[in-house]
Parts: structure tokens; sequence; C-alpha cells
């Protein structure tokens, strides 16, 4: 299928999987399918695709030794999916941002220099992560594409909440306690305040995040004050 309207592909990628969902570009941003990569690393990775027109659904084995191979099979579905211009931007999980980046941004050579500096600090998630732009910058080299960081929803930590326990000049290399689930304890206070009011929202609360990760978050009047990641 050649979708006509643009379209908004997001990508979450993990350390042994990809995720993504598209959605119809507008103001509603409705979902049109959501889709996995699994098992990257194992002989039986699986490529997995659920939309709301059954033709379009399938599972089935693919070739992904590493997250190399992971990616182009997502982007070679997307070329054959997709005509030249249908997609109108990719958005990214990233997960660490650093002392720099927390605002949703576009993605830029100078930003992806930093987070390859940055990737000492989430070995796991951040070179895959990395790799998932450029990669994409490759094949759709005018493609926009834009970063939502992970740790974003925590940059209101206060100072007594950042600090480790080391001594004082790791701290000042940008070793301290930032946070992450972010983008889960946004949508989770998002889901607060239309089901609970913004009263309760705006009150004391703690989001639990669990999954195959798992943390909790102190959040007064919005804002991040505490967390155990």
């Amino acid at each position: 299928m050649k979708p006509a309207d643009p379209q908004i592909l997001t990508i979450n990628g993990g350390s042994s999987s990809i995720k993504f969902a598209l959605f119809a570009a507008g103001e509603d941003l409705p979902r049109i399918l959501e889709g996995r990569i699994e098992r990257i690393g194992l002989p039986d990775a699986q490529f997995t695709v659920k939309s709301k027109s059954q033709e379009h659904n399938f599972s089935r084995a693919v070739n992904a030794p590493d997250h190399t191979a992971a990616v182009d099979v997502l982007i070679d579905w997307v070329q054959e999916r997709f005509e030249r211009g249908a997609l109108a931007a990719v958005g990214h999980r990233v997960v660490h941002g650093g002392p720099k980046y927390w605002e949703p941004q576009r993605i830029t050579p100078e930003m992806i220099d930093e987070l390859h500096q940055l990737s000492p600090f989430d070995p796991e998630h951040l070179p895959e992560e990395i790799l998932l732009t450029e990669a994409f910058h490759r094949r759709f080299p005018g493609l926009p594409q834009f970063a939502c960081f992970d740790t974003a929803f925590h940059h209101t930590l206060p100072r007594v909440a950042r600090l480790l326990p080391i001594p004082r000049r790791y701290d000042a290399k940008g070793v301290q306690r930032y946070g992450f689930h972010g983008l889960s304890c946004e949508y989770l206070m998002t889901e607060l305040a239309r089901v609970a009011g913004a009263e309760a929202a705006n009150g004391r609360v703690i989001l639990a995040h669990l999954g195959n990760g798992a943390s909790v978050t102190a959040v007064r009047g919005g804002r991040s004050m505490d967390t155990s990641m």
C-alpha cells in the first residue's frame, strides 16, 4: 500500500528490539500501524506489523544478527511501503540527552557527534539509537528527523537529587543522576490529568514505570523531584 497523505514514523530502538509506529500527519495524529523487530542477535528474530487493515498485517522471520542488519530490514520495508515524499518526518526516542539536550528538537550532525561522546553513559542503548538515525539519513538524506529524550522529564530534578555519592570532580564531567523512563512519565502525567483532572496531576504523585526496566519517580506540581534511576 502506498499512502497518499504524509505520515510520521516514530521509532524506539532498544538493546534487542526496534519498535515503531506510523501516524497520519495532522492535529490528532491517528495511529495507522505499529510494528517491531524482536530478538535481534538471535537466530529466530521476528518482524511483526499490526495495522487497522488486516491485509497489511504480517509476522515473519528475518535475518537480524545485529542492529545494523535489523535497521536495514526496517528501512527496506519503509522504502517498499512509501513513495518518495510520503513520509513527513521520523521521530526517535533517544535514551540520553546528557546535560545539554532535553527539549525535542531536530537531529543535526552536531547533535550526533555529541551523542557519540555520551555513548559510554548508556552503552546498551545509545549506540543503536545513533545507528538508526544515521541509517535513515543515508537512505533518506532530506527527511527531517527529530529526537525526544528519555531524560527530558527529569531535567527539573533539584541538585540534591542529581548528586551521586562520588567525588565532585566527576559531577563536573557530567556524571550525575539524569533519570530515565521520562517519556513514560510524561505520558502518565498527561493521562492522569485527563482521567483525574489538573488538580490531581499538579499534586504530589508517585509514578511507577513497570516493564523490562522499572523505576519510580516522585513528582510535585508536574515536575520531577526525585527518581530511583
